[in-house]
């Protein structure tokens, strides 16, 4: 195999030609040349790499510029973790703002809205800034670009935290997210964020205290934040209250208004649905802004709705009417004594300015409101249905609502609930419940006899409250009055009118239907009746055709007694009673007498007018508007006499047939101690005459001659005789 020869070289010079003086022999052979050519070649190739190199170092370096300087982008959320949170999105929707899914990233505590979606209580993401200060290479510089975000900040003192020599310090304290992300892009090395939040209140004084409040640790401590707090810290989902603010803003408007026009020292309002038991406004007054819980005094936070505990004066008779009613002690038609009953040192009367007839039916009675009349009912009941009574209603224990400040009320020991005890509570004094409490006897009384639970949640399975649905053929007289209705008024038909899915109240029955609907036309006497003395004719509102019941109470005072002239006004209604969907409940706490109402400062002047206000602006609120048809029909259904005919076959209570008169029960319980008292005295005789007769027998065995002693006959035994004599009424 042949040999690989050298590549030739170069033509060598001449030989023996002469060489010039800059030149020199080099002797260049073919493994030089190859080497020579081998490193040109990589000269080349490391041309080549480092132009790749270069437009990829440009590429990541325009990058890096777009992405730094000229378009930079928010810093993601791996980098920072949760130290900047996410801005939330705004949906187009006009709606979104009353959205059932209202909530903020990062945000451990749920939101609180009331039954249409209007936040009332969210919890806000804030911030705390602080800073490493061995990490930071100019304290008085970061100092400056912090000022331009913060320009609260203290920059002297800034200054001073940044140049110590520890490794952590506060800069700032709930920061916004809008300046948390502008000091993040400030880029300023050592500079952390910590997160967290805080509850907020947006609409402040509204419903404060059934808001109630959170700690530093976003723990409730007051109100359904209380209530709710495990709820709201682990279930996210808005938690939607029974509550309207539309509702709440105008009780509370009207509330405030009666309260500064008769100078109270408090007052405090409900309305709840009588067939759900939903709470649709509860409102306490004074009351603060939720969002500074802390600095309101005790006197505001207090909920005098729920926590105060009040003598209920004259509401209670319509739970004492009820009792009698529904366990047919009385009749509509029995008549009751008005006259004073004195008991001990103390006397049951009315006012001095009342003149009533010296016996009134059970309508009249209420419509009045004689205490005395009232007294006479309970005795006729006795202290043992009362007591269950009240106790079936609920008054002996808290009222079971969503607040953990409701109260227990204060009754009489039932070791001492006697003869003075069962008169007094049957017109309201001796017992002190909350007014809630009230509204919730009202309700029962007025919505065919349930007793509801009253609720603050708002109920979204309404519908499962619901009656049977109406099929079409049922519906049909109700369509045809609305066509009615349209034609005759030649436009839209009255909307009371329309036909309403039934709702089906649920609960535990405490009266009857019958017995429910003689109260309804009770209640709408007091207000509607044909005496010009009823004491709820200020509530009157056309085409709503509302009923109630008054009720003044004196305050008890510091040692004990009560305050004259220093009272507690009330007035508890329901509207409309021809179709019972609200209870309203007004109460002023000591109002005095103004010139509009002529010296008077009883309910019938400052709690009724007030109610009155509130119904007329409310209603339509909630979808009622005044009937403007049948409107005699459905009087005449709500209608009662003031003084009923006796019902056939029954001999009717009275002059003459009292039960319950304490001077009939006196004269009895004396007629027991004088038939005791001669029985006794008949026992003693009896036994003398024993003795004398055992005498006898001792001495048989010596006859009347032996002894000297003529026999004589045995005197009869002295018995006294008693006469009772009926009183004359």
């Amino acid at each position: 195999m042949a040999g690989i020869s050298d590549p030739p070289g170069p033509p060598e010079p001449p030989q023996g030609a002469p060489l010039l003086d800059h030149e020199t022999v080099v002797s260049v052979t073919g493994r030089d040349l190859a080497q020579r050519a081998a490193m040109e070649k990589m000269r080349v190739r490391l041309l080549a790499a480092s132009a790749g190199f270069a437009v990829l170092f440009g590429a990541v370096s325009l990058k890096l510029a777009m992405a730094t300087v000229l378009f930079p982008m928010a810093p993601a959320k791996r980098q920072i973790g949760p130290q900047v949170p996410q801005i939330p999105t705004i949906s187009t929707d006009p709606h979104a703002m009353f959205a059932d899914d209202v909530g903020l990233p990062h945000v451990h505590r749920a939101t609180i809205t009331d039954r249409n979606g209007q936040i009332l209580a969210i919890s806000l993401p804030l911030a705390a800034v602080f800073a490493n200060p061995l990490e930071l290479m100019d304290p008085a510089d970061a100092a400056a670009k912090l000022k331009r975000v913060l320009p609260k900040l203290d920059v002297e003192d800034t200054v001073r935290k940044l140049s110590s020599k520890k490794q952590f310090v506060y800069i700032a304290r709930d920061i916004p997210p809008d300046q948390e992300l502008a000091i993040n892009d400030l880029g300023i090395p050592g500079i952390y964020f910590e997160p967290g939040e805080k509850r907020h209140y947006p609409l402040g004084r509204t419903a404060a205290q059934v808001m109630g409040a959170v700690d530093v640790d976003d723990h409730g401590v007051a109100g359904v934040e209380r209530f709710f707090d495990k709820r709201l810290s682990t279930d996210h989902t808005p938690l939607k209250l029974s509550l309207d603010v539309r509702v709440q803003g105008v009780v509370r408007d009207e509330l405030q208004q009666a309260k500064d026009k008769f100078h109270a020292i408090g007052a405090c309002a409900i309305v709840m649905d009588v067939r759900t038991g939903e709470i649709i406004s509860m409102v306490s007054l004074p009351d603060y802004d939720a969002n500074l819980f802390n600095k309101a005094i005790d006197d505001e936070r207090f909920n005098r709705a729920v926590t105060g505990l009040y003598e209920p004066g004259s509401t209670f008779k319509l739970q004492t009417a009820a009792m009698v009613l529904q366990d047919g002690i009385a009749h509509v038609w029995d008549r009751f004594s008005t006259t004073p009953i004195h008991v001990g040192r103390f006397t049951i009367s009315d006012m001095k300015t009342d003149h009533f007839a010296p016996w009134l039916a059970m309508p009249e009675a209420l419509a009045l409101s004689s205490n005395p009349a009232a007294a006479h009912m309970a005795l006729d009941a006795g202290a043992k249905r009362q007591q269950d009574w009240l106790r079936n209603m609920g008054f002996f224990d808290r009222v079971p609502v969503e607040l953990p400040e409701a109260a227990h009320p204060l009754l009489p020991r039932l070791s001492n609930w006697g003869l003075s005890a069962v008169m007094t509570v049957a017109f309201g004094h001796g017992v002190a419940v909350p007014p809630l409490a009230i509204v919730r006897g009202t309700a029962a009384t007025a919505n065919g006899g349930i007793l509801i639970k009253p609720t603050l949640v708002a109920r979204e399975d309404a519908d499962s409250n619901a009656g049977p649905a109406p099929d079409v053929a049922s519906l049909q007289p109700a369509l045809q009055q609305v066509a009615d209705t349209m034609q005759a008024d030649g436009g839209a038909p009255d909307p009371a009118a329309a036909p309403e899915p039934k709702i089906v109240p649920q609960g535990v029955r405490v009266l009857s239907e019958d017995t429910s609907s003689l109260l309804r036309r009770i209640l709408r006497m007091v207000v509607a009746g044909p005496d010009d003395e009823r004491t709820g004719k200020m509530a009157e509102i056309p085409g709503y055709f509302v009923g109630g019941k008054t009720g003044t109470a004196e305050k008890v005072g510091p040692n004990g007694g009560y305050l004259k002239h220093v009272n507690v006004t009330a007035f508890t209604g329901i509207f409309p009673l021809n179709d019972p969907h609200y209870a309203v409940y007004v109460m002023l706490d000591s109002p005095i007498a103004i010139p509009e109402t002529h010296g008077w400062y009883t309910s019938g002047w400052n709690a009724v007018p007030t109610w009155q206000k509130i119904v007329a602006r409310i209603a339509p609120m909630m979808g009622l508007f005044p009937v403007t048809t049948n409107v005699d029909a459905i009087e005449a259904s709500l209608s009662i006499p003031m003084s009923p005919a006796v019902g056939e076959g029954f001999r009717a209570l009275g002059p003459g047939n009292d039960p319950g008169d304490p001077r009939i029960l006196a004269q009895i319980a004396k007629k027991e101690k004088d038939e005791a008292k001669a029985a006794a005295l008949a026992a003693r005789a009896a036994a003398r005459a024993e003795a004398a007769h055992g005498q006898r027998d001792a001495a048989t065995s010596q006859t009347p001659s032996q002894l000297g002693v003529r026999p004589g006959p045995v005197p009869a035994p002295s018995v006294r005789r008693v006469n009772y004599v009926s009183p004359s009424g």
